[in-house]
């Protein structure tokens, strides 16, 4: 069981299986599991090996129930540890558990565990072998859920390389590399660039068979994409293809449905329909709260978006409520720098406007604007609007020189075709 959970999953990924197929070993497989913990939990810490414990929680971690798969992946790492394992197996370990604290938004432990294993496993194998470009891969993600963008490029492109080296440019396995590029150049603002990596990749993993619920997220992923640049047909068409691929799987209240249900309540809200936005908003806050596996940043997402509903609503005290509650969840799932916690303080800072609230106001917009400065082009929609959400404001104020200033470079900075500021669009692994 050597290597981390990604490459375990690409491994599967390019077998083909069928949906049915899918759905049997994830069915047997956490009866199967429900069994096995029993009998693990009452013996020893030696009943079990390392890799038997992490396959118990691989099939926890392909239900998304993260809660159940840590304490087994925790053990397996203590146990591998007091054994004197193989660096292999150590590393393994280390890399299942970043993947699993990325997955719950608990970015520093994600990054300590992943330098960790990657430092072994360049050890164990060396450092041009496909299972680091399947960590690299891990590691990307979480610079990028930091908001750490170079650091995140710079660990995809050797990914990448990697893996173009190994398997030829256009084999299947690049075509995930190729849907992270693409999520971190629309984290990025980067959509035209974003929009062509997404395509290439969708041309790879589209079929039936296994590849048919990857595929769905890729095409959920795109829709965002599309969302943010006020294309509703194009995501409208790509949803009503995903989604019911998740739903086969996962069922109508799983939370990696979450995404999708996002895409589908910006659609509504933008034809004017906001009972059914409001409904996909109200069903997706139920759902991540009843299902803490989600992890903080999602949890972080939905509340930001649903005080922003609450905003173009004109409801401004629950406006105020759910964007503080967006605010705290962030900030505690140690994303305090990220273009999340700007998203949210900006949000923020409308409302505090409304309601008359100015210092409040003004010290949001500093956090969101510093924070965006540091990690992103001066061009970006998210800063340029930070500068539209400070005139506002200044004008409120009477101050009329800095809305001179902030007004001249925002027509120079803003693209006529970029969206309003909105959140980033991410996938819920």
């Amino acid at each position: 069981m050597e290597g981390s959970i990604v490459a375990d999953q690409e491994k599967a990924f390019t077998k083909r299986l069928n949906i049915k197929t899918l759905v049997a070993f994830l069915f047997w497989g956490s009866l199967l599991l429900a069994a096995n913990i029993v009998g693990a939990w009452a013996g020893s810490e030696t009943d079990y090996s390392c890799g038997s414990l992490r396959s118990m929680a691989r099939v926890y971690m392909a239900c998304g129930a993260n809660a159940k798969a840590q304490p087994l992946l925790e053990r397996a790492l203590r146990l591998a540890r007091s054994t004197d394992a193989a660096d292999s197996e150590v590393c393994a370990c280390l890399i299942d558990l970043a993947y699993l604290y990325k997955n719950q938004g608990k970015l520093a432990e994600a990054e300590s565990m992943c330098r960790s294993g990657l430092r072994l496993q360049e050890k164990a194998y060396n450092q041009d072998h496909p299972y680091v470009a399947y960590t690299l891969r891990i590691l990307s993600e979480i610079y990028r859920g930091q908001a750490r963008y170079r650091a995140a490029t710079s660990a995809l492109e050797r990914a990448m390389d990697i893996m173009g080296r190994v398997n030829g440019a256009n084999y299947q396995e690049l075509a995930p590399l190729k849907v992270d590029m693409a999520r971190l150049l629309t984290a990025r603002g980067k959509f035209a660039e974003a929009e062509s990596y997404f395509k290439q990749a969708i041309v790879s993993v589209d079929g039936g068979g296994g590849r048919a619920l990857y595929a769905a997220k890729v095409r959920t992923d795109l829709a965002a994409l599309y969302a943010l640049q006020e294309r509703y047909a194009q995501a409208e068409e790509l949803i009503g293809r995903a989604l019911p691929a998740q739903e086969r799987i996962h069922g109508a209240e799983h939370h990696f449905l979450v995404p999708a249900w996002l895409v589908m309540a910006r659609i509504h809200q933008a034809r004017g329909e906001l009972a059914e936005a409001k409904m996909l908003l109200d069903k997706s806050l139920r759902v991540v709260e009843n299902q803490p596996d989600c992890g903080r940043l999602v949890k972080g997402d939905v509340l930001t978006r649903l005080g922003q509903f609450y905003i173009a609503s004109e409801e401004y005290a629950r406006a105020e409520d759910v964007l503080q509650r967006a605010l705290k969840v962030l900030d505690s799932s140690q994303a305090g720098d990220s273009d999340r916690v700007a998203v949210a303080c900006n949000s923020l800072a409308k409302v505090y406007i409304k309601q008359g609230k100015y210092s409040k106001a003004r010290n949001l917009c500093g956090r969101a604007l510093n924070i965006l400065e540091g990690i992103l082009d001066s061009g970006h929609p998210y800063v340029a609007d930070v500068r539209q959400t400070l005139i506002q404001l200044y004008r409120r104020t009477g101050e009329t020189v800095p809305v001179a200033r902030l007004q001249k470079r925002a027509d120079e900075m803003r693209e006529p075709e970029q969206p309003a500021f909105g959140p980033p669009a991410r996938s819920v692994e």
